[in-house]
């Protein structure tokens, strides 16, 4: 990653500009042009140095519903399990945690009723009992990371 790199990264974490060609915009503010910037973008996910760009969305507000959810996975289990959790369409994210409750998850609905449905199946296919861990109450963070 390159001096460039950082700046689109650390700029982009503020959201893109709202016009017709947001992508040339953010370019020109950065003293290149939009298909760089767009090379550059691809080249970062390709690598992996980034896993997405796009919106966040608060899903409740169109309807939907989204939980954080743990399951409690046999170490010799763990990767047979996390590739039915992973394969699920409602399965944002995955992470591994040291702790009795090891695999962790954020599952993500249409609607409210989708959540339970969806650890409904999880459960199925997995054989490991769900802990469903819903929001009480939200809290606005804004976390940009400087690289």
């Amino acid at each position: 990653m390159d001096d460039i790199d950082r700046a689109i990264i650390n700029n982009l974490q503020g959201g893109l500009p709202v016009c017709e060609r947001p992508y040339q915009e953010a370019a020109r503010r950065l003293g290149i042009d939009e298909d760089e910037m767009l090379a550059r973008l691809q080249r970062m996910l390709e690598n992996g140095t980034l896993t997405r760009i796009g919106p966040l969305f608060q899903i409740e507000r169109m309807g939907g519903a989204f939980t954080l959810a743990a399951l409690s996975a046999p170490r010799e289990d763990y990767e047979r399990i996390a590739a039915i959790v992973n394969a699920m369409p409602e399965v944002a994210h995955n992470y591994e945690r040291t702790h009795a409750l090891n695999m962790w998850f954020v599952v993500a609905a249409e609607t409210p009723d989708g959540i339970a449905a969806a650890i409904e199946r999880i459960e199925r296919d997995t054989g490991c009992k769900v802990y469903n861990f819903p929001k009480s109450r939200e809290y606005f963070i804004e976390l940009k990371l400087s690289v």
